[in-house]
């Protein structure tokens, strides 16, 4: 980001400010309550406290972070329903992680064996018979 954006264009929102609390079973996840705070740092009632689950989930290639918003209207409640948005996150994170799968398979251009081109090792004429296969298993 450095060098890219003007600094006047990074700005917080003085209108959106919360404050954030975090509480963990240091198990399962952490929840993030965000309660909306005017400039001076006083709760804004007019605005709805919000929840956000944080977990991670292994994969073959590491630990994945997952976060979620949580629909509760206490910390009690959001506890209790951290379990079932947790699984909707890691549904559709898994459903993204294929979607990306397909994207980058269906990107990979195929050459033809024999269909001119470039030929043989290098992009050099008259290379290995069969050259220029790619299988993807």
């Amino acid at each position: 980001m450095a060098g890219d954006t003007p600094t006047d264009e990074i700005k917080m929102d003085l209108d959106n400010l919360y404050m954030e609390e975090v509480f963990t079973d240091r198990r399962v996840g952490s929840i993030m309550r965000l309660t909306p705070v005017d400039q001076d740092g006083a709760r804004d009632s007019k605005r709805e406290i919000l929840y956000v689950g944080q977990s991670q989930v292994m994969t073959p290639a590491g630990a994945l972070p997952l976060s979620f918003e949580i629909e509760a209207d206490s910390l009690a409640e959001a506890v209790d329903g951290f379990g079932q948005a947790a699984r909707v996150a890691v549904d559709e994170t898994m459903e993204q992680l294929k979607q990306l799968r397909r994207e980058a398979a269906s990107s990979l251009i195929v050459p033809e064996a024999g269909g001119g081109g470039f030929g043989g090792p290098g992009g050099m004429p008259g290379g290995l018979p069969g050259g220029g296969k790619i299988q993807i298993p």
